[in-house]
């Protein structure tokens, strides 16, 4: 008897009617070639998206600033001054000595402390303090971060009220002054108008002075004459000194002043006040 012919010698072979051969006379057709095509297809599907994830770029400094400024000027949106916030924190935290990601995080929280829920505002406060400071140390000759140390300090002191907030008056006069000196046209005359409101809300035993108030307040005026910040703290200041008449036309140039994009969001809260403080003294 013959031995019997095996369909298959090895697991490579291929059978065909004339016998066994390993070069199968179709394409892809053997169990080698089929178990090849599977490793490739397998090897092309994983290999696909980690060469893209391989070049994809992070965002770069400048596209992220970008982002951040955008949903900054959103800010009305407190989700969208949050996730500004975020971004500049994480500049900051990449790089220590970003003094742009520090003064901006500084403004963003000062925003987030005058807005956001009763639970979070004095903690925002308390950050922006933080990043002022980390700016104003990384630039001790430029405004923005002594400014933003002040206004985030005086708005915790507000937040406290007189008894408790008034231990911050030494230190927010002084980083007032500070910009006062480094650069007196600042965000059109913030310093002035700052220490305007400064000597207003101060008791007058603590610094306070009415003649002084006024007196910044209406020097920064000079810098922007349709500021709605100052017209507001000027019309308050004449309305508590029983000057009625000047205090409606304060009121009155703030309701009438053009919209100013940079600060459209305290612009369109400036008027609503007024307006109510027009109502007030009729």
């Amino acid at each position: 008897m013959s031995a019997s012919y095996p369909l298959v010698r090895n697991r490579y072979a291929f059978s065909t009617r004339f016998g066994v051969s390993r070069s199968p006379s179709r394409s892809g057709s053997s169990p080698k070639s089929a178990n090849s095509f599977l490793i490739a297809s397998c090897i092309l599907i994983f290999y696909i998206p980690a060469a893209t994830a391989q070049s994809a770029d992070p965002p770069s400094r400048d596209a992220r600033f970008g982002q951040a400024e955008r949903l900054y000027v959103e800010r009305a949106n407190l989700v969208n001054a949050r996730r500004a916030a975020d971004l500049w924190t994480a500049a900051l935290a990449s790089n220590a000595r970003d003094f742009d990601a520090a003064w901006k995080l500084a403004r963003a929280q000062y925003w987030l402390g005058g807005h956001g829920t009763e639970t979070e505002r004095r903690k925002d406060l308390e950050n922006g303090i933080e990043a002022g400071r980390k700016a104003a140390a990384l630039q001790p000759n430029r405004p923005e971060g002594h400014f933003w140390i002040a206004a985030n300090m005086g708005a915790l002191a507000d937040s406290y009220g007189i008894r408790q907030g008034v231990k911050y008056r030494g230190p927010i006069k002084d980083e007032l002054e500070t910009v006062l000196r480094l650069d007196a046209s600042f965000m059109d005359g913030s310093a002035d108008r700052a220490l305007g409101r400064w000597y207003f809300k101060v008791p007058r035993l603590l610094g306070g002075d009415r003649k002084a108030s006024e007196a910044h307040l209406r020097k920064s005026l000079t810098y922007n004459p349709d500021n709605t910040t100052s017209h507001f703290f000027l019309g308050e200041l004449l309305q508590d000194a029983g000057r009625k008449d000047e205090a409606r036309a304060e009121f009155q140039k703030v309701i009438d002043a053009p919209a100013n994009p940079v600060w459209a969001p305290e612009d369109a809260e400036f008027k609503e006040k007024a307006r109510k403080a027009l109502t007030g003294l009729k």
